[in-house]
């Protein structure tokens, strides 16, 4: 029987500094694609995978945010608040640890999204985690499939699912979802940090695993690619 989560995380605290003027005024999360808040396309696969459970930081603009949960009951959403102090991906993460339960929970950002193609991926992530070998199972897609994106790739994965830092040659994109076990935060750092801190640790450790999307990943990191993912979803 495959995982079945309850609990999820949606990061909504960046910036936004790559999407100004846009984000003058309003958060990233906020801004609209094909007449959709970016933060709700993950929220509709959230609560199409039965999670019932969502905690969503917030720190810029995060009035407009607080605004935004008011009418949200189905999944439920805590808000997490660092107007004080940004905490990063990691470090947003373990503040809302008490609120995401004790069994793995997802984690999603924000500010892009995917198409599903076929079985939804977050199906697909729950069907592949293993609780004896991981601590977390990244979503990552080939860089054929993006659209908005111009890096390079971030990991190479091994025939055992195991993932490895980009050695070169066409690597997958993590597409900004995972699947975690709360024991990933164990002796995590206190306050800010990256996420990418416990991934190196878990990779030395050989629990840090990946699965290939099948669909296209819209990554909106600027004004610009606002247009292009729109165009995309119009074809979906």
């Amino acid at each position: 029987m495959s995982l079945k989560p309850t609990h999820a995380m949606v990061l909504a605290a960046g910036l936004g500094l790559r999407m100004r003027p846009l984000t003058d005024h309003l958060p990233k999360p906020l801004i609209k694609v094909s007449g959709k808040a970016l933060i709700d396309y993950g929220m509709d696969k959230l609560q199409a995978a039965g999670i019932n459970n969502v905690v969503v930081n917030m720190h810029h603009r995060a009035e407009k945010i607080v605004a935004w949960s008011e009418d949200k009951t189905n999944p439920a959403i805590t808000l997490s608040d660092e107007r004080n102090e940004l905490l990063d991906t990691g470090g947003g993460v373990a503040k809302a640890l008490p609120h995401l339960g004790q069994q793995p929970f997802f984690v999603l950002n924000s500010d892009s999204f995917w198409i599903d193609e076929g079985v939804p991926a977050l199906s697909l992530l729950c069907a592949a985690w293993n609780d004896t070998t991981m601590d977390c199972l990244l979503l990552l897609c080939p860089i054929e499939k993006t659209v908005g994106y111009d890096g390079n790739g971030d990991f190479d994965v091994k025939e055992d699912g195991r993932i490895v830092r980009k050695r070169g040659g066409s690597s997958l994109v993590y597409i900004g979802c995972y699947l975690m076990h709360p024991r990933l935060l164990e002796d995590a750092p206190h306050g800010k940090f990256s996420m990418n801190a416990l991934w190196d640790r878990s990779i030395a450790g050989e629990r840090l695993h990946g699965l290939a999307h099948h669909g296209k990943w819209l990554h909106v990191g600027t004004p610009g690619a606002i247009g292009l993912a729109e165009a995309e979803l119009a074809t979906a």
